[in-house]
């Protein structure tokens, strides 16, 4: 997971972040600068190469409860800040078009008062032992 939150400090990649871009787009305010990861796909090692994962699926996955790395459930709060970072060969429409998909979709779990509250970035180098993943 921590590869993931840093993969675009360490690779190139289409259109990418970097320290200054994630503390400038995701921490709204100094006081409010607790992050909750999530990571898609989880699977085991023997498992990933029987099933070819999407990038809807993959987007559906991060944001799923069970895939967080802290026991939370942002059903019961609001996102401020979103920051969704894929690895692997997959077209940057595509992944715009799932997050504005996810956006709309799930637009009372958003703050309505942070415009553009949504980062994309994408890395061509994917993941040791997967396609493709997301952050």
């Amino acid at each position: 997971v921590m590869s993931g939150v840093t993969t675009c400090l360490r690779f190139p990649g289409q259109l990418n972040s970097d320290l200054r871009k994630i503390a400038v787009n995701m921490v709204p305010f100094p006081r409010l600068h607790f992050f909750m990861v999530g990571f898609a796909p989880l699977t085991s090692r023997g498992a990933h190469s029987f099933r070819a994962v999407t990038v809807p699926e993959l987007t559906q996955q991060m944001f799923d409860p069970k895939n967080m790395m802290a026991a939370s459930d942002f059903r019961n709060g609001r996102y401020l800040t979103c920051s969704a970072i894929f690895r692997g060969k997959l077209a940057m429409k595509e992944v715009e078009d799932q997050m504005r998909n996810v956006q709309s979709k799930n637009s009372s779990y958003f703050v309505e008062w942070i415009p553009n509250n949504v980062q994309t970035a994408l890395c061509s180098i994917p993941p040791r032992g997967l396609k493709m993943s997301s952050t």
